[in-house]
Parts: C-alpha cells; sequence; structure tokens
C-alpha cells in the first residue's frame, strides 16, 4: 500500500475510531445508568413496602381503637382507668351503707402505692396501683356483709380487691330487737390503671 493510499485511509479511519469511541461510551454510560435505575427502583421499593407495612399498621391500629374504644371508656368512667377518685369511692361507701341498712361505717384510706399483684397479670405499659382502705362497720347477721359489698361493686364507682374480713360477735343483751350483733373488720385495695406509664413506678 503506498503511501498516497494510507494518506487517503486516514481520515476514515479517524472517523472510525471515533465512532467506536463514541459508542463505547454511549453503552458504559447506558450500562451505568441502567445500574442507578436499578438502584433508585429497589429504593423505591422498599419505601413502597414501608409505606404499605405503616398502611397496614395504622389499618389495624385503627380497628383496634375501633374495637376497643367503648370497653375502654366504660372502664375510665367505672373508675378503673387514670387517677384514682376517693371522692367516689366515699360516696359509694355511703350509699352501700344506707342501702344495706347498716349501723354506720367508718374508713382509713392508706397513700397509693404499685398494685401488689401486678407482676403476676402482665400489665405491659400499663402501671397498675393500689390505694388500701380499711373499713369499720356493725351489722345484724352476717349476710349484710355480703350484701354490702354487692352493693358497692354494683354501683361502679370503681374496682376494688377484697383481702380479708374478721366478724366478732358483739353482746347485746337482747336489750333492743334491732341492733348490731356483730362488729365487721375488713381490708380492702381499690385499685386503678394508669396507661403509658413505667409499671411499678410510685405516684
Amino acid at each position: 500500500m503506498t503511501a498516497e493510499e494510507l494518506k487517503a485511509l486516514r481520515v476514515p479511519l479517524i472517523l472510525l475510531i471515533v465512532v467506536i469511541a463514541a459508542a463505547a461510551g454511549a453503552i458504559y454510560y447506558t450500562d451505568l445508568l441502567r445500574e442507578q435505575t436499578q438502584i433508585t427502583l429497589v429504593r423505591a421499593q422498599a419505601q413502597l413496602r414501608e409505606a404499605q407495612t405503616r398502611m397496614q399498621r395504622s389499618g389495624d391500629e385503627e380497628k383496634i381503637i375501633v374495637q376497643y374504644a367503648d370497653k375502654y371508656r366504660q372502664l375510665e368512667n367505672a373508675g378503673f382507668i387514670g387517677e384514682e377518685q376517693r371522692i367516689n369511692w366515699i360516696d359509694a361507701l355511703r350509699n352501700a351503707n344506707i342501702r344495706a341498712d347498716l349501723f354506720g361505717i367508718s374508713y382509713e384510706i392508706g397513700a397509693q402505692q404499685a398494685y401488689a399483684h401486678a407482676t403476676e397479670l402482665v400489665p405491659g405499659p400499663i402501671a397498675l396501683k393500689q390505694s388500701r382502705m380499711k373499713l369499720d362497720f356493725r351489722l345484724l347477721h352476717e349476710g349484710d356483709l355480703l350484701r354490702f359489698f354487692d352493693i358497692l361493686r354494683e354501683q361502679g364507682a370503681g374496682l376494688f380487691h377484697l383481702d380479708q374480713c374478721t366478724l366478732r360477735r358483739t353482746d347485746a343483751g337482747g336489750a333492743l330487737r334491732y341492733q348490731p350483733n356483730i362488729t365487721a373488720n375488713c381490708e380492702l385495695a381499690w385499685i386503678t390503671a394508669t396507661p403509658d406509664a413505667t409499671p411499678g413506678a410510685k405516684p
């Protein structure tokens, strides 16, 4: 091949090299763009799954709230959920004393503290607390005791746990037909629940 022929082929060769380089660059750029697109797609899919999970969880939470909202409000109105309602307890005691036709009642309420059996109930993020109460009252007969606590429970003034009762027969002397024959000393615990608190924490 002569010098003149090589000189004539120089321009086409240069153009061919430029075209090959441009094609290689385009292929590299296309692969890079495809990889970036794939990464973006994977991220978008992960975000979509996360959003779907949050939406599903939100839907489940809404169903739970709707399902238990009425029961929660009932417990709240009954004085079990929230701050203790000592005034309601005292009113309930007085009403039960009148309705049970007893001879008066005296009480003593201790400071609020953690509920003694809270760990057995596994309450989770709910603090169960109790306020212990001592009761002293007089009865005509033993049946008045059960009737009194049934009436106290029916009033819905709160949730209480009866620990113990001691009954002692008194010497009435038979002077009066309708008079107390038994003295009762009872201990009970009024229980309240505080949501979103550390279980066992002191008030």
